[in-house]
């Protein structure tokens, strides 16, 4: 995520995107306004990620089937729900289906941006999961490929034994090779390992040994 955060302000009456928009370039945000749900579902896959202001009663298809075409079409970004009096029960189906929040109309400034934060901290957690992914999968593709099948066979929970009828290899070769990649790793015992490995996408193919 870039550094000033972006809002999606989908809502079919102009006085509210004119209002919203204004209040929230002055707080420091960009946005961009969006004059029906089926406007923005045209855009979506095109725009930058950013929290969507959505608003629950349009024309056309409602916020709640956007919020259902955003997550059929893997767009997982944080939706904020817009309601008018009496919409109060549809927003709490909306925070069923993901929502982060909603906002009856008239809202004021602060239960937005106390909103948009909800938001946006969502967004925070991803990239600090994508970074540790990144981080894991550079250091193990520092270890030789044979280092490689051995902490795969272990992130799937296999024994020594297994691992080295496998791969055609000693068990003590296994042992060899395990003590390697954890060096190179800089990790001290195998949980710290399988951490790494996890979070580098191995693992999951767990089976059991005769």
């Amino acid at each position: 995520m870039s550094e000033r955060r972006l809002v999606h302000v989908v809502d079919d009456e102009d006085a509210v995107r004119r209002s919203v928009g204004f209040l929230l370039r002055t707080s420091g945000f960009d946005v961009q306004s969006h004059a029906s749900g089926v406007a923005f579902l045209k855009e979506v896959k095109a725009a930058e990620p950013g929290c969507v202001l959505l608003n629950v009663r349009m024309p056309e298809i409602d916020g709640l089937e956007v919020q259902q075409q955003m997550a059929q079409r893997g767009v997982g970004w944080p939706v904020v729900i817009l309601t008018g009096h009496g919409d109060v029960p549809i927003a709490v189906q909306a925070m069923k289906a993901g929502a982060v929040d909603f906002l009856e109309k008239p809202f004021d400034k602060a239960s937005l941006l106390r909103a948009l934060a909800a938001g946006f901290a969502i967004f925070d957690r991803h990239d600090a999961a994508a970074a540790s992914a990144q981080e894991a999968a550079t250091r193990i593709a520092a270890l030789t490929p044979r280092e490689q099948d051995v902490l795969r066979g272990l992130a799937d929970g296999l024994p020594n034994k297994t691992i080295a009828f496998d791969l055609g290899i000693s068990p003590r070769t296994v042992e060899v090779h395990r003590a390697n990649l954890m060096t190179k790793l800089g990790v001290h015992s195998l949980s710290e390992a399988l951490r790494l490995a996890f979070a580098a996408g191995l693992g999951g193919e767990a089976r059991t040994s005769t």
